[in-house]
């Protein structure tokens, strides 16, 4: 069962099942419960790469916060409420399992998605690195990383980062 796999990918394999769950992880899951096991996956893979980008630079800020909130309500059709549980739990997760989880994830994501949501995922990417109106280099490193996972195209790439130039470090015309 899909939700099986949610909970193995959280650590929360069977023999937690048995045992009280934290409040946040209870809630979570009970947030998935209710999509197809499809939809569920792909949420939970894109709030936990939307995470990696906003805590690649060892800080997630309230502005990258809420935008992740907003890109999880928009693109997982979920409630407002639903969506700061599952962005929590995806900011938890890049920080409990980190580097041994973002390949993984990321070439799931990149298995089960057409290209026009991989390129919608880059563009979600660089709304969260922007949110805070400044990408650090760590942030767009972390990028181009996710980017080369679900073989973005150069020139596909190229227009997202042009498209943010703003924000970028050394191409920001507002730093001084």
């Amino acid at each position: 069962m899909a939700l099986d796999a949610i909970r193995t990918w959280l650590g929360l394999g069977a023999a937690h099942r048995e045992t009280a769950e934290p409040a946040a992880l209870r809630d979570l899951i009970d947030t998935l419960e209710h999509l197809e096991p499809d939809q569920a996956r792909h949420l939970a893979r894109f709030a936990y790469l939307l995470g990696r980008v906003a805590h690649a630079d060892q800080h997630v800020s309230p502005e990258e916060t809420r935008a992740m909130e907003a890109l999880v309500v928009k693109e997982g059709g979920l409630t407002a409420e639903q969506a700061v549980v599952v962005v929590g739990l995806a900011k938890s997760a890049n920080v409990m399992f980190g580097g041994t989880a973002d390949f993984e994830v990321a070439r799931e994501f990149s298995e089960a998605a057409s290209y026009e949501e991989k390129l919608a995922l880059a563009r979600c990417l660089f709304r969260v690195a922007a949110a805070d109106e400044a990408i650090s280099i760590a942030e767009e490193s972390e990028i181009h990383r996710i980017a080369a996972h679900l073989k973005i195209l150069p020139e596909d790439l190229t227009a997202l980062r042009v498209s943010h130039a703003k924000f970028l470090p050394g191409l920001s015309s507002r730093r001084g």
